[in-house]
């Protein structure tokens, strides 16, 4: 987990690289959650849409977590920063699932490394790009996403079993991960990593929900 070798844009909070290995069997959603989905839990009024839900904050997305749960009898939750960070790169080892460079057939973002714009610049429904070797789709690009863990400006003491870093120093900070849809690709690395406050909404960060198996 964390900076590639011979990274240019790797930077300290991705680092040191360190060993995780996952303890539970867990399963990811393939897409992030949609408006549609997401006014299921929020009784909101309009039109379902494909898009996925943005404008919601950490804490919205754990409350939206939790109705899931009492609607389904299974325990849906954020996937932890090391869970995301497995399935993100899903058996690959270099800065993006697909390999050392992105294109804008392979995700959604905005700008190339020259600030010229070249992608579409506006949100995209799921299944519009290719997924990672896990079968995951979108997880660099269109949104970023919350997961559970609070924020840590690097990785020392990180736990090694890829259970949520939360020890309350920092709980109101949370971390996002995957770029979005107005960045450029050195910020839809599968180790690039921010963080915002937890009550923060953003008309490009969104969620993806787990469970454990």
């Amino acid at each position: 987990m964390g900076e590639n070798e011979n990274d240019k844009f790797a930077n300290d909070t991705e680092r040191p690289r360190h060993p995780v290995t996952i303890s539970s069997k867990v399963a990811i959603s393939r897409f992030p959650i949609t408006e549609a989905e997401f006014r299921r839990f929020a009784n909101t009024i309009g039109k379902p849409s494909d898009l996925p839900i943005v404008n919601v904050s950490w804490n919205q997305a754990s409350d939206y977590c939790a109705w899931l749960t009492a609607e389904t009898g299974r325990a849906y939750r954020l996937p932890t920063e090391a869970e995301w960070e497995y399935a993100c790169r899903s058996g690959n080892n270099s800065p993006f699932y697909h390999g050392n460079e992105l294109t804008i057939a392979e995700a959604n973002y905005l700008y190339n490394e020259h600030g010229q714009k070249i992608g579409r610049g506006t949100l995209t429904a799921y299944g519009c790009y290719p997924p990672n070797g896990f079968g995951i789709a979108d997880m660099l690009g269109n949104v970023c996403e919350w997961v559970a863990d609070s924020w840590h400006p690097n990785y020392i003491g990180a736990p090694s079993d890829g259970s949520s870093w939360c020890d309350g120093v920092e709980s109101t900070k949370r971390v996002i991960r995957g770029g979005a849809w107005d960045y450029l690709p050195r910020l839809l690395r599968c180790s690039w990593r921010d963080w915002l406050w937890s009550t923060t909404g953003r008309d490009n960060v969104g969620f993806r929900v787990a469970a454990t198996l």
